[in-house]
């Protein structure tokens, strides 16, 4: 059984123990390569913050675009970041952003292993 902890030690907490309940069903090879397509694909959460700092300071929902939610950073783009306070929200909430756009690729890829 494959270690998620060893395999993709730039994940944490909640993040970490999803990959394990994924490599839990995996053999070691296909553990492997599943990391090397995730790896590829995830967004670091303090990528994310970044983004949410660099909206703060001018470009209203850059985040959002980051994190394949168009319509939202639309959204932000037009209301300066729904006046500042719906940016000041992905400030504080930046890890649950990126664990959730995370967990949506490791689904996809997982998925796409199934087909």
């Amino acid at each position: 059984m494959a270690n998620a902890m060893f395999i993709l030690p730039e994940a944490e907490g909640e993040e970490l123990r999803y990959i394990q309940s994924i490599f839990d069903r995996m053999d070691d090879d296909s553990a492997t390569n599943f990391a090397q397509i995730y790896r590829s694909r995830r967004k670091n959460p303090q990528e994310i913050l970044i983004f949410a700092l660099i909206g703060l300071l001018g470009i209203g929902g850059i985040q959002r675009f980051v994190l394949n939610q168009p319509a939202m950073g639309l959204l932000f783009l037009l209301t300066a970041g729904l006046c500042y306070v719906g940016t000041i929200i992905d400030i504080i909430n930046y890890r649950q952003l990126a664990f959730e756009y995370n967990r949506r690729i490791a689904d996809e890829i997982v998925l796409s292993y199934r087909h």
